[in-house]
Parts: structure tokens; C-alpha cells; sequence
């Protein structure tokens, strides 16, 4: 799916893991303050590898057609539970150098259609730093509510951060497998 003329946003393959390690490592410095610390084997295409093909998750990648199909962004499902509580976490990051366009709107619009749609999900919650305002923004401009704050949620940067989290209910009907 194009999101700009030269923004293409796709679901993640095998073959992406070594244009994915490439993004992950060109953006290492700037992610260090928002993701947990990271190994080195974390930004080799066989751990990106890994983490495409992870049971219970789904990966997007936003591609760069104009800069030869380089990886830009990152976005993911993760902890996909079905059952009666048919949710999931919603991940996500943009090369600072593409921030402000609209891609990482487009991009949860998108993950929040195939989240309802292809995977059946009644909610996605996000969660964010207390002090990501643009990250909130997206989540608030896409549809998600505030909920809660979780403090000393995940260890970023060499602390342990409160995260303000977010949820977006996808619909009111029953599972998709479970009969009305």
C-alpha cells in the first residue's frame, strides 16, 4: 500500500531481514531513548529474521521506493491473544528523518484495519513515554483513548520508564470464532 508516491507500507518477509537489521542499526542512537537496550546480534538480519517470523505477532515495514526500497519505519502487533479478549499491542517507530509527514498515522490506520479485519481483534492498546507527546498525538489523531499509566513499565535507557497507555476498541461484536 503506497502512503506517499515514494512511501510504500507492506507486511514483513524473510527477505526484509537484512533491510530491516540495516534500519534498526542506522537508527539505533535515536531508538535507545524510546525502545528497551538491545544486544548486538539484535541488528543482524538472522535476530530481524526472527522477529518477523515470531508466533503471535505481524510486522509492517514502511519502504523508501525513492531512496531504493530502504527500510524507514517499523510497526508491529505483538501479544496477539484471541479468545474472548481478542487483542493486541501495537508497536511502532519512524526514521526521525520521515517524522511529520503523516506516515506513522497512515501506517496504525492501516495495522488497526488488518487488526479488526484480517485478525479478528476487538482492541489494540499502545503504550508510549510520558514525555512522547507525538507518539500520543498519533494514538489520540487514530482513534485511541487514554487509559491508565503504568509506572516503572519497561526498563529504556538505562531506567525503568512510566508509560501512559492507550487502547482503541476495533468493534463491539462477539470473537470471530466463538458463536454469537
Amino acid at each position: 500500500m503506497l502512503i506517499t508516491p515514494d512511501i510504500e507500507l507492506r507486511r514483513a518477509v524473510a527477505a526484509d531481514a537484512q533491510a530491516l537489521a540495516d534500519a534498526q542499526l542506522r537508527n539505533r542512537a535515536y531508538l535507545r531513548t524510546w525502545e528497551p537496550y538491545r544486544s548486538e546480534d539484535f541488528y543482524t538480519a538472522a535476530a530481524q529474521a526472527e522477529r518477523i517470523a515470531e508466533p503471535g505477532g505481524a510486522m509492517w515495514l514502511l519502504f523508501d521506493t525513492a531512496a531504493g526500497g530502504r527500510v524507514v519505519g517499523r510497526a508491529a502487533l505483538s501479544g496477539i491473544v484471541l479468545g474472548p479478549l481478542c487483542s493486541a499491542n501495537l508497536g511502532y517507530w519512524v526514521d526521525p528523518g520521515y517524522a511529520g509527514r503523516g506516515l506513522v498515522s497512515a501506517t496504525v490506520a492501516e495495522i488497526c484495519r488488518a487488526a479488526r479485519d484480517e485478525f479478528g481483534l476487538h482492541r489494540v492498546e499502545a503504550g508510549t513515554l510520558v514525555d512522547n507527546k507525538a507518539s500520543q498525538r498519533v494514538l489520540t489523531k487514530s482513534g485511541f483513548v487514554e487509559y491508565g499509566l503504568a509506572p516503572r513499565f519497561l526498563h529504556i535507557d538505562g531506567e525503568w520508564r512510566d508509560h501512559v497507555l492507550f487502547q482503541r476498541i476495533l468493534h463491539d461484536g462477539p470473537p470471530a470464532h466463538v458463536p454469537s
